[in-house]
């Protein structure tokens, strides 16, 4: 704002910021004016309204409030090309101007999102990008994985009064890129009410992962099991192939395949053995095992298998463990004893123990002849 003059008489404007494509307001006062016309020109120094008269031919520009303290006037469908620098003019001797700066937000158009393959393979490394134009000043475009915001490369051109903004993703993806969303959003100051994105949705192709699940802990003689084969791939792997010991399902009039499903119907010792399921697409192919075993019910407590037995097997060893270890003990305590007492027998002519047992022994040799031969 330009401050009045020392004479009273002095126009008085502000500057202007104005989105692309809506209205801006232009007013020129003055606090004192003894009944002197007031004038707006445009960047180019041809004149709007010279008072309450249009003097430029452009449907846009009417006219607000025309007084001796105030010229105010509208600029509808603002262009960047309206941008620049308004002059008012108090025509006095000499003529009083001031000067109101337009400027004008480009509004970025919606981002776009290129270098998507659908479907990507698992184990590919892609980049996307995202582009937004139109935008002044350069706008800011940010990446969202399934609204957890990422980090990506920003690039920014200059075209005209605008700029163009590019950002760029680089993936290596995996199977758990499936299904993920990934959002571009533009961030501008014109778009502070209606900010503009655009999401994607990533489809990755990867081979099958196999595991198989049961319905039944301890399988007895009698009760129905069920195997779950839970296979995950993209495309999906149906069907699954069931498959004992190696060959095909041997009785299926208890043995029933559902879908993903093998149930039995009624278990019997025949059922023991190695069940396989196998589950492929065009990228792969994935197994799993189960190994099933039949109880015997009447050897089954209600916890399953006898416990008791096992910890008596346990008892058993321990025991004979405590057993070994006393006998062994006692072993050795014995034979110690022993080399003590010959030690101590010739120890009194001896220089070490061992010495003093080999001399112990030799004296009760000696004592023997000599009883003999008195």
């Amino acid at each position: 704002m330009n401050p009045p003059g020392s004479s009273g008489q002095h126009p008085l404007v502000q500057n202007q910021t104005v989105t692309e494509g809506r209205t801006a307001i232009m007013t020129c006062r003055v606090e004192y004016n003894d009944q002197t016309s007031l004038q707006w020109s445009n960047p180019t120094q041809q004149t709007l309204f010279f008072g309450n008269k249009k003097a430029l031919r452009d449907n846009r520009i009417e006219l607000v409030r025309a007084s001796w303290s105030e010229l105010t006037i509208s600029i509808s469908e603002i262009t960047l090309a309206d941008e620049g620098m308004y002059t008012c003019s108090l025509f006095t001797m000499p003529v009083k101007t001031a000067k109101a700066y337009l400027t004008v937000l480009g509004v970025p158009e919606k981002p776009e999102i290129d270098g998507l393959t659908k479907p990507a393979l698992e184990g590919d490394e892609i980049t996307l990008t995202c582009m937004t134009h139109g935008s002044k000043p350069a706008a800011n475009l940010r990446w969202f994985r399934n609204e957890k915001e990422i980090k990506g490369a920003k690039e920014v051109n200059a075209s005209g009064k605008t700029f163009t903004v590019t950002s760029s993703l680089q993936l290596l993806v995996d199977r758990d890129d499936d299904g993920a969303a990934y959002t571009c959003k533009v961030d501008h100051v014109a778009l502070l009410q209606t900010p503009q994105q655009t999401t994607e949705v990533l489809e990755v192709h990867y081979a099958p992962r196999v595991l198989i699940t049961q319905s039944l802990t301890f399988p007895q003689e009698g009760q129905y099991l069920k195997l779950e084969c839970v296979s995950k791939g993209n495309p999906s792997p149906d069907p699954v192939l069931w498959t004992k010991d190696g060959g095909e399902l041997p009785d299926l009039e208890r043995m029933i395949v559902q879908g993903r499903e093998l149930t039995f119907s009624a278990l019997n010792k025949t059922d023991n053995g190695t069940y396989r399921c196998v589950a492929s697409n065009h990228l792969g192919t994935s197994s799993a095992e189960y190994i099933l075993y039949v109880y015997d019910p009447n050897a089954m407590g209600q916890r399953g298998p006898d416990h008791a037995l096992i910890g008596g097997v346990v008892a058993v060893v321990v025991f004979v463990t405590l057993c070994l270890i006393i006998f062994l003990g006692r072993y050795l305590a014995r034979h110690k004893g022993t080399y003590l007492t010959n030690e101590a027998k010739g120890a009194d002519d001896a220089p070490d123990a061992d010495t003093a047992i080999i001399n112990a022994e030799g004296n009760t040799h000696a004592e023997g002849k000599k009883e003999y031969f008195i």
